[in-house]
């Protein structure tokens, strides 16, 4: 990938500096991943699949390469990459899937992980670490203004808008790669949607949808999701 286009890439996934620094470093560490997966525009199989999207991905999901049959049945018992699980596999891949093909000794440094998954998230191709993950939240939300969270949301309406959210979010509360919103403390939801808004949090489908939202219509987002068990 150019340099032009991980500082547009930047742009849209870390907008905090401490974020940016900690991909740029991730993309570094990811050299010793190249040899055998690829990511960004274009990225193909090799060696090992092509991780664009890998984050929040249930394991062996891609249809088009041929995984080892352990990493398959571990995905259809429920394993998914996500924060957890990637720190997992990188330290050591034999730890976690003992039958991986994946040859490799793994990163024993700590803040080398998370350095790479970092890189790796920042090609999420969907908003599969929203809204309360830590790696979209590392620094911890911006205070809201008490005006803001004293607003009592219409949950009626909040029903009306939730349509986009339900495109990803389930209702019931499953949580199968997209964390579940239902049951959540209103104070807590308004603050995630303002610090999307704000571009504090590092998800770009989630600050675009924050974006469209005004304080009125977050306020009723938040009643709705609040009230369902």
């Amino acid at each position: 990938m150019t340099r032009l286009g991980l500082a547009l890439l930047l742009a849209l996934a870390a907008p905090a500096s401490a974020d940016r620094a900690q991909v740029e470093a991730g993309e570094a560490a990811f050299r010793k991943c190249a040899s055998c997966h690829k990511i960004g525009p274009g990225a193909k199989h090799a060696t090992g699949p092509h991780l664009n999207g890998v984050f929040g991905r249930k394991a062996g999901a891609l249809e088009d390469f041929r995984y080892s049959p352990d990493i398959v049945r571990m995905g259809n018992d429920g394993l998914v990459w996500d924060y957890e699980k990637l720190h997992l596999y990188l330290e050591n891949p034999k730890t976690l899937v003992s039958g991986t093909r994946m040859n490799f000794r793994g990163v024993r440094d700590e803040a080398e992980r998370a350095a790479i998954i970092a890189f790796l998230r920042a090609y999420s191709d969907k908003p599969s670490d929203i809204p309360e993950s830590a790696p979209t939240n590392p620094g911890g939300d911006p205070q809201v203004a008490a005006a803001i969270l004293a607003i009592q949301g219409d949950p009626d309406y909040g029903e009306y808008l939730s349509g986009e959210c339900v495109t990803c979010h389930q209702v019931d509360g499953a949580d199968e790669g997209i964390p579940s919103i239902t049951g959540w403390n209103e104070d807590d939801f308004v603050t995630a949607l303002h610090a999307y808004r704000a571009k504090h949090r590092a998800n770009p489908a989630m600050q675009l949808v924050a974006a469209r939202l005004s304080d009125e219509e977050i306020a009723g987002l938040a009643a709705f999701f609040a009230k369902i068990d």
